[in-house]
């Protein structure tokens, strides 16, 4: 069957996969396998290089992303660590700069010494983009939104500038998914997920997916995924199939809740500033709206007095004080000194990161209880 509204597609992977019949696809683990005869391959032969479960996990991110070629790894970082070996020393590449703490890390500590640089600008403004493209620059990588101020990078845009000056674009997607969001149908070249968050959404299983629409890239890709050895595990790759199943209803609710609480956090007396592009007054809304299918759950605010950060993080109950984002549980974060902490801090301040911001990653509970919880750990 053919144009299958994704919710059917989601519900649906890997059944029908198995020669068993099994409804929920097996794990299989084993690390090698035997051949037929000398020369013939069942099609796997050593579970670093292909395993079963993993192929239909990696299928099936394929599909969603509309990609050619999907691959899994032990983690997010582990993923974009495999993307970033695709460029050599003296390569250069425009980042967005308010990234995820631990991609800033691998640019700044890691691939630096190497001899692989990078510029970083708000990639919310196509002209910032356009101006520090330098002779050497190979690639554009930007997260949309951004972790944690949620700035809006127009995909169409920024691709059309990419293309235009023979770069790769690279889009990490880990807030929206492709339930919401499909950044190579908006002309880029590879996605990347933290799938540990969304894709997941149960704040039980650790890893990485990546997504490409270029028989070329997707060669080059899966030959380092297995001379790098990233690769994810068959349990993991199971319980990523297994989440991803309800991962349209999942990210429904929680964006529906989300919605309501930034209207909310807009109006409360004790709050400074909201970050979220489901705002008609977001500065990307219009972008957001024309790009992705919705806002996402993802609310960052800032407080009026930064002495109350430590309250309220006290005092929050049925909202947990922890890193991470996208499970069906609601976390709230302290980006300045836990996932943003190895940026600068001139750096933090200046895009926004200060002592004052809370990220929020909303759940599937009630709303009103989500409310009531915010409001005594605010009113207390």
């Amino acid at each position: 069957m053919k144009n299958l509204d994704i919710l059917t597609e989601l519900a649906q992977l890997g059944n029908k996969l198995d020669p068993t019949g099994a409804v929920s696809f097996p794990i299989y683990h084993s690390a090698t396998y035997a051949h037929p005869e000398l020369g013939k391959s069942t099609g796997y032969d050593y579970s670093r290089t292909a395993n079963p479960t993993r192929s239909v996990l990696e299928s099936a991110i394929a599909n969603l992303e509309r990609g050619c070629k999907g691959l899994a790894f032990a983690s997010g970082l582990a993923g974009i660590t495999t993307v970033l070996s695709l460029f050599k020393q003296g390569d250069h590449l425009i980042v967005t700069e308010d990234l995820y703490g631990g991609t800033f890390r691998l640019f700044e500590q890691i691939y630096k010494e190497f001899g692989i640089s990078a510029t970083y600008v708000d990639t919310s403004d196509n002209d910032l983009i356009t101006q520090a493209i330098l002779p050497t620059t190979k690639a554009i990588f930007c997260e949309t939104p951004t972790n944690p101020v949620m700035r809006i990078a127009d995909i169409k845009g920024i691709s059309k500038i990419a293309r235009f000056h023979g770069l790769l674009t690279i889009v990490d997607n880990t807030f929206l998914t492709p339930f919401l969001q499909r950044p190579l149908e908006l002309g880029a070249d590879i996605v990347v997920h933290s799938a540990t968050k969304y894709l997941g959404g149960h704040n039980d299983v650790v890893a990485g997916l990546v997504v490409t629409n270029s028989e070329i890239l997707a060669e080059r890709l899966s030959f380092l995924q297995n001379a790098l050895g990233t690769i994810l595990g068959p349990q993991d790759c199971w319980l990523l199939l297994r989440g991803l199943k309800t991962l349209g209803l999942r990210m429904e609710r929680q964006q529906q809740n989300s919605i309501v609480i930034a209207a909310w956090l807009s109006n409360h007396p004790l709050v400074d500033q909201v970050f979220y592009p489901g705002l008609p007054h977001h500065p990307g809304y219009e972008v957001q709206h024309a790009q992705a299918a919705g806002p996402g759950a993802i609310i960052s605010f800032s407080l009026k007095n930064k002495d109350d950060i430590t309250k309220v993080l006290k005092k929050v109950k049925l909202i947990s004080f922890a890193e991470s984002l996208g499970g069906v549980e609601s976390l709230i974060t302290y980006p300045f000194i836990q996932t943003h902490a190895d940026i600068p801090q001139e750096t933090r301040e200046k895009i926004g990161i200060n002592e004052r911001v809370l990220r929020l990653s909303v759940g599937i509970e009630s709303i009103q209880d989500l409310l009531e919880d915010l409001n005594q750990a605010l009113e207390s």
